[in-house]
């Protein structure tokens, strides 16, 4: 069953179950990208369906209805099991699989290294677009688990337990470059950038985790720790949520992110 595929997959595991009934594999990457060479069986799904996409927070989720009929439009249904990939290492993709926890679908797994590892391994690729049978995919509730609302962060700063995880550029978190009305940081917060943990000598696989576990412990990002990561709209940083959940990480995503705080007139903000 394909509900036996781990969390992390690697591209020849995968190779050898397309074609399993409950095995969807989606697509995040790039349109054109999908269009010349894709996985057999694969959907394309474009990324912005993802996010609710109104300011000043574009990056929090859409309604219950909305992602009911995205899902449902994919054919979707509480025994998929669904892999996703990408062509930029693991944010759009990271951030389905947070959507995906976020209303309690946990058969899911992410293609370690996207499209460059497949197109690597020398694996088939497919140009044609898969027509899925539409189903009536239904959501209970979305899970308060995953996400923190702005009100919660801001109770939770200077809270030993807690430490924020700011996936951002070096620049945009030491105030340098913005992309909101405020430059900085969130007070407290500690700089690990997305890209960290990409093995670019392997095709934008994930590095070793003990090594990338050591890296961010040395921070103060710990399994001791309840861990919430942002990025300007929660695309970069559902890489890095993804990352504290293969590292087995108690960790949470801050879906409103920098466009969120750095607009708001009431959030402190650090700079260096």
């Amino acid at each position: 069953m394909s509900s036996t595929l781990p969390l992390l997959l690697e591209p020849q595991t995968l190779a050898q179950r397309l074609g399993e009934p409950q095995l969807l594999v989606i697509d995040l990457g790039k349109a054109q990208v999908f269009q010349q060479a894709h996985i057999p069986g694969a959907v394309h799904l474009d990324h912005r369906a993802l996010q609710k996409g109104s300011q000043p927070a574009p990056g929090l989720l859409p309604d219950k209805e909305s992602l009911e009929a995205l899902f449902s439009d994919l054919g979707l249904t509480p025994e998929t099991h669904v892999v996703a990939c990408d062509d930029e290492g693991g944010g759009w993709a990271g951030r389905l699989l947070w959507v995906l926890e976020s209303i309690g679908h946990t058969r899911y797994s992410w293609l370690n290294g996207g499209i460059h590892a497949w197109l690597a391994e020398g694996l088939p690729t497919d140009m044609h677009s898969e027509q899925r049978v539409a189903s009536e995919y239904r959501i209970e509730r979305i899970l308060e688990h995953t996400d923190i609302t702005l009100e919660e962060l801001l109770g939770r700063i200077g809270d030993p337990t807690v430490a924020i995880w700011d996936a951002r550029s070096e620049e945009e978190f030491a105030g340098l470059r913005a992309y909101a009305q405020k430059a900085g940081h969130i007070p407290g917060a500690i700089h690990y950038e997305w890209t960290e943990p990409m093995d670019r000598g392997r095709h934008l696989r994930i590095r070793d985790l003990d090594a990338v576990r050591t890296e961010m412990a040395q921070l103060g990002l710990t399994e001791d720790k309840e861990i919430i990561v942002h990025c300007q709209t929660h695309h970069r940083s559902s890489y890095s949520w993804l990352v504290g959940r293969l590292l087995g990480l108690n960790i949470r995503g801050y879906a409103g992110s920098w466009s969120e705080w750095g607009n708001h007139p009431d959030t402190p903000v650090e700079k260096y």
